[in-house]
């Protein structure tokens, strides 16, 4: 018979789990090229805009080269966070 309680027992067994390393990688104003991951997520908390692309993992990519820019959507699907590359124009 056990001399102690085993609450939390399973918790304390060593199998410590890494962080995802999920979030925002490349912030707005920043520079990209094709290809690249904008930012990983669980869910759809910001949605693909203009020249991007979302994976099966929910990560959102760039689809051409060019500057990053966030921005938040007003009118019927207000509060909706997209993220929109802006192709550079070539002087």
């Amino acid at each position: 018979m056990a001399k102690k309680k085993g609450g939390g027992s399973k918790m304390h067994q060593g199998c410590d789990v890494k962080g995802k390393r999920l979030g925002i990688k490349v912030h707005e104003g920043g520079k990209v090229k094709i290809g690249t991951i904008v930012l990983r997520q669980r869910g759809t908390v910001y949605f693909p805009g203009l020249h991007t692309g979302i994976g099966k993992d929910y990560s959102i990519y760039a689809k051409i080269d060019g500057t990053v820019k966030y921005k938040t959507t007003t009118g019927k699907k207000r509060g909706r966070k997209t993220v929109i590359i802006e192709q550079e124009s070539n002087p």
